[in-house]
């Protein structure tokens, strides 16, 4: 596909990317195939090869397009599309592009969208005000109250020196699922790994990132790289895919050295556990795993946490669609939510075809997306895992 980019952006580097990117689309229309929200609306503006014409018109325009808003506020960044290109189409980065350029054309941001990016990186107001919104539902907005049904747990002291294996915490897994991290702690220690948690960890940045706000994201990402303070040979574990898939770009992100280092130091839990055998914590044996878009399409991470539940003795079926959305997409669920909802019904209804015991994931959004509406529990894959017995 071919670009004239305008005047105005014939200098650009970042818009020279972009077009570098969208000159790989041959029209195949593959990536509609696997695309969600395709699938769905059966618009062609909906799914890849659409979004990316508007993309297109952006960069040869240079001007704000409120449909080329409207469709990409509608894709969850699900990157299934990246999956199924055939010419390599960097989507991701290219959305990521788009979606800076029309907040900064545009220049406002709603309300909805304000309180998310204040709230939920800050891990003290994010617990303060959701038990707040417990506490008084009824004055809650409904795209937000049925995300209040979990109660807040009591938080678990973690090491803060020690070891080159460092534990990120995430905000809304500190806040809401910190068991994840506290069971991750635990096996370590039965493994006999020292590790530690940065008191001083901040947000990844995915949230402004996927929302256009690249600047602040950066900001994030620079304090992490300074608070971590990563030495070669550091291993930085992420227990949440959609966090850890941010982690590993970095490098791309801020261009320095220390973002590379930090990057190439980022591995997703099952990467690292990989290599350890484990037993089953349960002796529910039926389950399913939901693999999150951030773990097979963002991270290229396939078949891993599978064969690690396999060998720990899990009789682990097979999902119908298994590369589709659940509709959870950070805050997509909040900010699109009758579309995430229509998303999510489709996804459950395929994991609990198989009627198994136990739904495993490998992201807390997805994790909080589907137990709020499931009859079967809802766990992160670690949960169901022992160090084996020595032999």
């Amino acid at each position: 596909m071919q670009v004239q980019l305008s005047p105005t952006l014939a200098r650009d580097d970042e818009a020279k990317r972009a077009k570098d990117i969208i000159g790989k689309c041959v029209h195949c229309g593959f990536c509609n195939a696997t695309c969600p929200t395709y699938r769905h609306f059966g618009d062609e503006l909906q799914g890849p090869r659409g979004r990316i014409y508007l993309i297109k018109g952006l960069l040869e325009r240079d001007e704000f397009n409120e449909t080329a808003s409207n469709s990409l506020s509608l894709c969850l960044t699900c990157r299934a599309c990246e999956t199924t290109c055939p010419s390599g189409v960097e989507y991701g980065d290219l959305v990521g592009y788009a979606r800076t350029t029309l907040a900064r054309q545009e220049g406002k941001t709603t309300l909805t969208e304000r309180i998310l990016l204040r709230v939920l990186p800050n891990f003290g107001l994010f617990r303060f005000l959701y038990r707040l919104g417990r506490m008084f539902k009824f004055f809650v907005p409904g795209s937000l109250r049925g995300s209040l049904y979990r109660r807040l747990p009591k938080l678990q002291s973690l090491p803060s020196e020690g070891g080159n294996v460092v534990l990120m915490q995430g905000c809304v897994q500190r806040s809401l699922t910190p068991e994840v991290v506290n069971h991750l702690a635990h096996l370590l220690t039965s493994l006999g790994i020292k590790f530690r948690v940065c008191s001083s960890e901040k947000c990844c940045g995915a949230l402004h990132l996927h929302l256009g706000h690249r600047e602040k994201a950066q900001a994030f990402m620079s304090a992490n790289i300074s608070a971590l303070s990563l030495n070669e040979g550091d291993i930085v574990l992420s227990t949440a895919s959609g966090c850890g898939s941010t982690l590993k770009e970095y490098g791309r992100e801020m261009g320095s050295e220390e973002a590379t280092l930090f990057s190439n130091s980022v591995l997703d839990v099952a990467e690292f556990l990989h290599q350890f055998q484990f037993k089953a914590r349960y002796e529910k044996r039926k389950i399913v795993f939901q693999s999150p878009c951030t773990l097979q399409h963002g991270q290229k991470v396939t078949g891993v946490v599978e064969q690690i539940l396999h060998r720990a003795g899990y009789n682990l079926c097979e999902v119908r669609d298994d590369n589709q959305c659940c509709g959870s997409a950070g805050s997509f669920a909040i900010l699109q939510s009758e579309t995430s909802n229509a998303l999510r019904t489709k996804k459950l209804d395929a994991l609990l075809e198989p009627d198994p015991e136990i739904i495993a994931t490998a992201n807390v959004g997805c994790q909080l997306h589907l137990e709020c509406v499931s009859r079967t529990p809802v766990k992160h894959w670690i949960e169901l895992l022992e160090v084996a017995d020595k032999t």
